[in-house]
């Protein structure tokens, strides 16, 4: 029989569900540990980016709205998930239709924002996203799928910081859920049976899930 181990178990508070909170334990404590770094360094009224607003983004959002008083811009090519990011109560949307860069500097006054964060890293995300960040500020990559591109002197010139992020700790794993008994985060998610997993992935793919999907034994 396997070991047992008593420190691999997050004791849940009476008011969440095995069920509610079951995606924290790998999307949310990568969309919260982003959030903690990001906030360690925005200020009130700064602008913070969000590209990206899917199964991870929006719980980074909601996050972020629970630990700093920064605008929060989110840039997102989907109906469904733009619709989620104004329900959460964001700051301003930008629709991902070739002009979000242009659009993201004019809400920021032509400087950029003091924190970006790539929930995508493919399709010319990263570019774009490097392009929205104000210089000597950050760009946190959360997402993966194609190789970021900068010269070395326009990373010099700029100042940027390019922040990488991989889940989080088993220890940090509890912060999130203590935002959520608080409700200052909440997941939005999707029920399926088991038996209908294939069913789940399908509308996954079809970006018809707002939030994230949960299977039920």
């Amino acid at each position: 029989m396997p070991e047992r181990n008593e420190k691999l178990l997050v004791k849940l508070p009476k008011t969440l569900a095995p069920k509610d909170v079951a995606p924290y334990a790998d999307a949310g404590l990568t969309a919260y540990r982003v959030a903690k770094k990001a906030t360690r360094h925005l200020l009130p009224g700064e602008n913070c980016v969000v590209i990206g607003a899917g199964g991870r983004g929006h719980i980074g959002i909601q996050c972020l709205k629970a630990m700093c008083a920064a605008n929060i811009i989110v840039v997102e090519k989907s109906d469904t998930a733009m619709g989620l990011a104004e329900e959460i109560g964001v700051d301003e949307t930008v629709k991902a239709n070739g002009n979000e860069v242009e659009r993201v500097l004019e809400l920021t006054g032509g400087k950029g924002a003091e924190a970006v964060i790539d929930f995508v890293g493919e399709k010319g995300s990263t570019a774009k996203g490097l392009a929205m960040t104000k210089p000597n500020s950050n760009y946190y990559i959360v997402g993966y799928g194609e190789k970021i591109r900068i010269p070395a002197v326009e990373m010099i010139i700029t100042e940027k910081n390019i922040i990488g992020n991989l889940v989080g700790t088993w220890a940090e794993l509890t912060e999130p859920m203590a935002l959520a008994d608080k409700g200052l985060v909440h997941l939005y998610i999707k029920e399926y049976p088991l038996d209908q997993a294939n069913q789940a992935l399908h509308d996954l793919n079809e970006g018809k899930i707002k939030g994230r999907a949960v299977l039920i034994p």
